[in-house]
């Protein structure tokens, strides 16, 4: 049965950031991730986390000024000793959570851009060896050209090559089956090619990224088919609830804690 980690930066966004760990509990899932926690204190979102019983997925390194238009620091050269700070604050807020894995956002850039993609290279090559001394998974994510137009990193094909040029174990694809069927469609097939590097998934419907009972993509069979391939990472709820949150929670009702 997959494990579905509520994404707190969107769901039950009713309530104040902290409080939204108490409610993803009492709703029934058993893991959480969300995007930027640094707006608070490591020692609070690891009290929320351990008084909930809850395992942190996945979080996201600083992208950088997000007011200003930042979208990751990676595949910016003038930028790479902010990218290097961003690191060790990410790695503080790991070890004192749990966390297992961090996604490595790109940053705004063109995509042929041989200077991005050298800084992208070797940002990737820093953060993997700087985690993988905690024993944690870096994630790189192809992201939609709809949802945040000139991210860099807008293809899996250069996400997997990226990935088998790194060598390093630990960086890992994070899937998401929104972007994938935005960008590219075949969403089973690209994930049975490509499992063998995926370290995350993420999940939302198309095209209103919405809870994922309905539109273009079958949730039911995907969900079936990642227990069939033996996928036994998180499945991130990604979506942003067409209600208030916990009355659109009947899809996650097999799955919930009990």
């Amino acid at each position: 049965m997959p494990a579905f980690a509520a994404n707190l930066s969107l769901m039950f966004n009713e309530r104040p950031f902290l409080d939204r760990f108490d409610a993803a509990a009492e709703a029934g899932f058993a893991a959480v991730e969300f995007l930027f926690p640094y707006e608070h204190p490591p020692e609070a979102i690891a009290d929320r986390l351990a008084r909930n019983k809850l395992t942190l997925a996945l979080f996201n390194m600083p992208p950088g000024d997000m007011s200003a238009g930042d979208r990751g620091l990676a595949a910016l050269p003038s930028r790479f000793d902010e990218f290097r700070s961003g690191v060790d604050r990410a790695l503080d807020y790991a070890q004192a959570t749990g966390a297992g894995r961090i996604h490595m956002m790109a940053g705004l850039a063109p995509a042929r851009d041989a200077q991005a993609l050298v800084s992208y290279q070797a940002a990737l090559d820093y953060a993997a060896g700087r985690l993988a001394a905690r024993g944690l998974d870096l994630l790189i994510e192809p992201i939609n050209p709809r949802s945040m137009p000139g991210y860099f990193l807008n293809d899996f094909a250069l996400a997997q090559k990226i990935i088998n040029a790194c060598g390093a174990p630990n960086v890992k694809l994070q899937f998401d089956f929104f972007h994938r069927q935005i960008l590219h469609g075949d969403v089973t097939t690209a994930f049975r090619a490509l499992q063998p590097m995926v370290g995350h998934v993420q999940i939302a419907s198309v095209p209103a990224r919405h809870e994922p009972d309905g539109e273009e993509l079958n949730y039911p069979f995907l969900f079936t088919e990642l227990d069939r391939l033996g996928y036994d990472g998180f499945v991130g709820c990604e979506y942003n609830p067409r209600a208030r949150t916990e009355d659109g929670l009947a899809w996650f009702a097999p799955y919930r804690r009990t």
